[in-house]
């Protein structure tokens, strides 16, 4: 039994000192997988060195932060429910504020192809900031509703709102919106990640669905669209389904993982339509997933989320990392 234990703390294991609320984003470095941020509802930005499981750098909100992203290996920008985007130099362990919203910022995204900042917030706009100086450069209206999950590859950048209205934004104009969409699924979107190919879109909802979009208007592209159930549990003659939290796309494979309240973690060939494998049941819902820049591992945050499914004890808020392998993320 030893060698089994010793194999299954290779490829997966818990990161130590975790943050004490909810966890409401993970985020690995854009070019290495030893290096992660996570922000959370207990106020702090920390950033874990996962190869030797420590805390490096922990940084804090006056309130919970909502999202974290890098810049680059020695910066990390932050925003939440202090209305402010905050950066923060890991190099030298000092804060800059880049500027604010008027409402809390849920949504934080850098631009690598203008060099900028977004921010996403619940006052109805996008802000792009220069990613160095207190600057903000333009403020978008997102038909007035509320940001709640953002994406970007390369010039592509997709903003999903409240009101489940999408809008696609080209980052080097942003002087009008590219296309105005409305999401597909009937509920509540929860998450958008736009495809490492730029061709489209995956997007999740609060019941359960996913639908994989293309991007490209034309009427034989757009046939390839479609959308499929998860993240349900069959529970004697009932069904009980579960919000689908977060995606993260495999950059290499071009397959995404799909994390829910259920507390299962699911690989998808959305080009296949095939589900590639599932994960154990973890103790918790499943809030927010990231893969590293190569594949090689997949950083799973466990938070209870949903006020309706109160555990008593409330479960632990925890992270994993798990080593994934070609047999759990590369298209059959």
């Amino acid at each position: 039994m030893t060698v089994t234990r010793v194999a299954e703390s290779r490829t997966e294991f818990k990161l130590k000192n975790l943050p004490e609320d909810a966890i409401s984003s993970v985020k690995f470095a854009p070019k290495s997988s030893q290096f992660l941020l996570v922000s959370s509802w207990d106020c702090s930005v920390r950033l874990y060195d996962v190869t030797s499981n420590v805390e490096r750098h922990k940084y804090n909100h006056e309130l919970p932060v909502l999202d974290v992203c890098f810049r680059d290996a020695a910066h990390s920008y932050s925003g939440g429910l202090d209305q402010t985007l905050k950066m923060y130099d890991l190099n030298v362990s000092s804060e800059t504020v880049l500027g604010e919203h008027k409402g809390a910022i849920r949504c934080v995204e850098f631009a690598s192809e203008v060099n900028a900042v977004l921010t996403g917030s619940w006052d109805g706009t996008v802000k792009m900031w220069d990613s160095r100086v207190p600057n903000c450069v333009g403020t978008y209206n997102q038909g007035n509703e509320r940001v709640y999950t953002m994406s970007i590859v390369g010039e592509k950048f997709v903003v999903g709102t409240s009101g489940r209205k999408i809008f696609v934004w080209d980052v080097r104009n942003m002087g009008h919106v590219n296309q105005r969409r409305e999401s597909s699924l009937k509920y509540q979107t929860r998450c958008i990640r736009v495809f490492p190919n730029k061709q489209g879109y995956v997007l999740s909802s609060i019941e359960g669905r996913v639908a994989v979009e293309y991007l490209d208007s034309n009427p034989e592209v757009q046939k390839k669209k479609y959308a499929f159930k998860c993240h349900r549990i069959k529970d004697g003659g009932l069904e009980k389904i579960y919000p689908v939290n977060a995606i993260s796309f495999h950059s290499v494979y071009n397959t995404f993982a799909t994390g829910g309240s259920d507390g299962y973690v699911n690989i998808w060939d959305g080009f296949n339509k095939k589900r590639l494998c599932q994960f154990h049941r973890y103790n918790t819902a499943v809030s927010a997933l990231s893969f590293s820049h190569d594949g090689s591992a997949l950083a799973i945050a466990c938070s209870q989320l949903d006020e309706s499914q109160v555990e008593d004890p409330k479960p632990e808020d925890t992270i994993y990392i798990r080593y994934v392998t070609d047999q759990e993320t590369k298209p059959k």
